[in-house]
């Protein structure tokens, strides 16, 4: 049996917590490596080919912080189980976007790959970025990458010179879809905190307000809210509390909240019972259309608008310097007018694995 490292980002978030589980799934016979907190161990307790080793485990802490002070490899720990495998999976979506300390995520990166094993990079976007030397340390990485495959096409075609860079749509296009539940008179609007977002710290309570505004709307329609959380680390329960705070006492018992905890069935299934999406966190808007549920975007970011481009996405939406001017009325109205038939992502989203595929099948 191979052993594949898998390298994702494992702060509790729905979306990358997905990207593992339909790894792990599409491959029965490989066991996969995750170097991630205890908690993992629940999150991936029903995939039996998963094996998490506790990266907050007291003896890694120590051994990563003395090698941190004598500022040799503070990835010792992770490269000596990387050692023990076969290849490599780098999986994520946002995975290279230009901070302050990018030059430490460069070797961050650099770290992951064991010389003269297979490593293969799925699910990707690149950017945003402002300095073309951040674009050419990374082009230089992946150039010596086995596979390097994007989920939209503004990332492609900024490497498609590199002969190992290919497309697919977003990997959880593909999610299995567990049961069928008939939609409620609900919607699910999943929320963020803008200010996380350098570019967008001053939104915060405009955000708060509109989705508000949005939830009582809908409320007065007959309507029951969900307010969703998808990844608590980053500021969404947060943000649920202050739109909570914000909603008439009369109103509050129309509103439920949900804060995703590692129970990844149980999250799905707030989206597929629903009857329609307003999307801000990216894979509310993929797992709307996943589940044929009309979906409202609202964008904090390009790499929405590149994959609603991709899809050839028509409906209504609203960016964030424009939130302040939505009138709910358009979101209501786009429950009629939003619905997309995602069927031929769902069939490319596979192209992803057609490397790995080769590897390990």
């Amino acid at each position: 049996m191979k052993k594949v490292m898998v390298y994702a980002y494992t702060h509790h978030n729905l979306g990358d917590d997905l990207f593992i589980k339909i790894l792990c799934e599409r491959y029965p016979k490989v066991k996969f490596i995750l170097y991630a907190p205890n908690r993992y161990k629940s999150c991936f307790k029903n995939i039996k080919n998963i094996s998490i080793i506790p990266s907050d485990l007291l003896i890694f802490r120590g051994i990563n912080y003395i090698f941190r002070k004598l500022k040799v490899n503070r990835f010792f720990v992770r490269e000596l189980i990387a050692n023990k495998c076969d290849a490599m999976v780098y999986i994520g979506g946002s995975l290279f976007i230009q901070g302050e300390d990018w030059k430490e995520g460069i070797e961050n990166v650099k770290s992951m790959q064991i010389k003269s094993k297979p490593f293969f990079l799925l699910g990707a976007n690149f950017g945003p970025f402002k300095e073309k030397e951040f674009y050419l340390a990374y082009k230089e990485i992946f150039k010596g990458y086995t596979d390097v495959c994007f989920r939209e096409k503004y990332s492609y075609d900024m490497f498609n010179d590199l002969n190992n860079v290919r497309m697919a749509d977003d990997i959880i296009f593909q999610l299995e879809r567990e049961g069928s539940q008939q939609p409620k008179n609900s919607i699910v609007i999943s929320v963020i905190k803008p200010s996380i977002r350098k570019h967008l710290k001053n939104y915060d309570e405009i955000y708060y307000e509109k989705i508000k505004d949005i939830a009582t709307y809908f409320i007065e329609k007959g309507y029951e809210i969900t307010l969703m959380s998808f990844c608590e680390s980053e500021g969404d329960l947060e943000a649920v509390e202050k739109i909570m705070n914000r909603i008439p006492k009369e109103y509050l018992s129309n509103v439920t909240t949900y804060l995703y905890e590692l129970n990844i069935r149980e999250a799905l299934s707030i989206i597929e019972k629903s009857s329609f999406v307003v999307a801000t966190r990216f894979h509310s808007m993929i797992l709307g259309w996943v589940y044929n549920k009309p979906v409202f975007p609202i964008v904090y970011s390009e790499k929405m608008t590149n994959v609603m481009r991709d899809v050839d996405f028509k409906g209504a939406y609203t960016e964030f310097n424009n939130i302040d001017s939505l009138n709910p009325e358009e979101v209501f109205k786009s429950m009629e007018t939003n619905l997309i038939d995602v069927s031929n992502q769902i069939d490319n989203a596979k192209r992803h694995f057609e490397k790995l595929d080769e590897y390990l099948l």
